[in-house]
């Protein structure tokens, strides 16, 4: 039990430790009136454009929230688009306190509120991760084509060593592997319940291969990562000094983010941190960079708070005949 309550302590903990260092280094890394002066470009940003920012996100969610119901009809199921959206945004506001536990809430209160099984759900889910890690190396790919130099350098001066990572990433699938092998093998009750969860999570993910609007769903999946691209874009505008920032340093820039975001709760600390050094490569100064990190990362957190909240009250009122039924 004490083990038990000290991983999901460190879950908690780590990820937000992480955030604080990084806080401690902008904080290090600046002087006084280096944060005076960014203070001040935050307070006179033309917030016009942060807010299309914040439109374009929100369409992004709505785009996300309808495109499950592609994937969750093929099996059988039919919830209603309003607590898709509910489950998404509490899904975002979930992963500020622990990364990754949002899906888990996601696929529960598909459970709770529309029957769908909670395996089931999950698999759809994870399909859809799997889809938006595509799409991430997709505009990696793009990125690594228009401006391959730049991110080998940048790359080398973070002293990042891709061999490592594919190692990693190798090791971990083989180990995935052998433990289904395994338990496929096994008839202990444990096994079979996983084997049985496995088997539902499968079921989710293949309905990318069988869903009959897979055109739609494609649409659908280039237009959330259109929005996404031109909500980190537009910001550029909110500052007299990243106005004249060409598309590809905002790409990057916004790639750098959305790779640290999930690092730590929510990106705190590391996600302004780190579009900074990408902006500053561009030949920002750091104080204006910094003001786009943090103004970027504030707004968002600020919407995901506000509509996330307003979502765990408008679930059980809008579903409170399922609730008591």
């Amino acid at each position: 039990m004490q083990k038990k309550n000290l991983s999901k302590f460190l879950k908690l903990i780590f990820p937000l430790l992480i955030g604080i260092l990084f806080i401690y280094l902008t904080v290090k890394d600046t002087t006084a009136e280096d944060r005076e002066t960014i203070i001040e470009a935050v307070k006179n940003a033309d917030y016009r454009f942060v807010f299309l920012s914040l439109i374009l996100g929100m369409i992004s969610h709505l785009s996300r929230a309808y495109r499950w119901n592609f994937m969750l009809h093929p099996m059988g199921y039919h919830p209603k688009l309003i607590n898709n959206i509910l489950a998404i945004f509490i899904t975002y506001i979930a992963n500020l306190s622990v990364p990754r536990s949002g899906e888990f809430f996601r696929a529960t209160i598909m459970k709770t509120y529309e029957d769908i099984p909670f395996e089931k759900s999950l698999g759809s889910i994870i399909a859809e991760r799997m889809v938006d890690l595509m799409m991430l190396l997709l505009v990696i790919g793009i990125a690594l084509l228009i401006q391959f130099d730049f991110i080998m350098l940048f790359l080398k001066e973070q002293s990042f060593n891709p061999t490592t990572l594919v190692i990693v990433i190798l090791l971990v699938g083989l180990g995935l592997w052998v433990l289904v092998k395994q338990l496929k093998r096994s008839k202990s009750v444990i096994a079979i319940k996983i084997t049985g969860l496995v088997e539902g999570l499968t079921e989710g993910v293949m309905t990318l291969v069988k869903m009959p609007k897979k055109w739609a769903y494609i649409f659908h999946t280039f237009l959330i990562w259109g929005l996404y691209i031109f909500m980190f874009y537009v910001v550029k505008w909110a500052l007299p000094e990243t106005v004249n920032l060409p598309f590809e340093a905002l790409l990057i820039g916004f790639l750098v983010g959305a790779i640290t975001i999930s690092a730590t709760n929510g990106g705190i600390g590391i996600y302004p941190f780190s579009i900074s050094l990408v902006l500053i490569s561009y030949g920002v100064s750091k104080e204006s960079s910094l003001a786009f990190g943090w103004i970027m990362w504030t707004a968002q957190t600020i919407m995901i708070l506000l509509f996330g909240g307003l979502s765990f009250l408008a679930l059980p009122l809008l579903n409170r005949k399922k609730y008591v039924s």
